[in-house]
C-alpha cells in the first residue's frame, strides 16, 4: 500500500513539475523535443493560429493512474490500453515559446509480480514524437509543441 502511495505521489509531483521543464526528454525524437510547421506531418493554420491533432497513449493491461497536459489536464484512473486525442491551436506566445503536453503512466505489474512504469507515447499529427522506451524509462512523456 505504502509503495502505491509513494508511486501515485511521485506521479503527481512529476506532472506538476513537467510544466517546468525544457520539453526535452531521452525519448523525444526530433529537433530537440520540438515539432515545427515544417516537419509536423499535416498541421493546419487557422485564422489564430496553428493547429495540430496530439495523441496521447498509454499500453498495458488492467489499470492505472494517468496525469495528463493536453489542452485539458486531469490525474485519473483508466483501464490500459488508453488513449487521448485532441486538437490544440497554438497562437501568440504559444507559437514562440510552444506548448508542453505530457503524459505521467501510472505503475503497473510486471510479469514477476512487482510493479514497473506503464510504457506511454505521444504523437503529433500523427508522427511519434515522444516515448518512455516501453516504461524501461522511469521518466514522463513529455514533449514542448511550437
Amino acid at each position: 500500500m505504502r509503495s502505491a502511495f509513494t508511486a501515485a505521489a511521485v506521479l503527481v509531483a512529476a506532472t506538476l513539475l513537467a510544466g517546468c521543464g525544457s520539453g526535452t526528454t531521452d525519448g523525444d525524437k526530433t529537433n530537440g523535443g520540438k515539432v515545427t510547421a515544417s516537419q509536423s506531418a499535416s498541421p493546419t493554420a487557422g485564422a489564430g493560429g496553428e493547429k495540430h491533432t496530439v495523441t496521447l497513449a498509454v499500453t498495458g493491461s488492467g489499470t492505472a493512474k494517468i496525469g495528463y497536459n493536453l489542452a485539458s489536464n486531469a490525474f485519473e484512473t483508466h483501464k490500459l490500453p488508453w488513449t487521448k486525442t485532441e486538437t490544440l491551436e497554438l497562437t501568440g506566445a504559444e507559437l514562440r515559446v510552444g506548448h508542453l503536453v505530457s503524459v505521467v503512466p501510472g505503475p503497473v505489474p510486471a510479469g514477476d509480480g512487482m510493479l514497473k512504469t506503464a510504457a506511454c507515447v505521444i504523437k503529433v499529427d500523427g508522427k511519434q514524437v515522444a516515448d518512455n522506451n516501453g516504461g524501461k524509462s522511469p521518466k514522463p512523456c513529455e514533449f514542448l509543441l511550437k
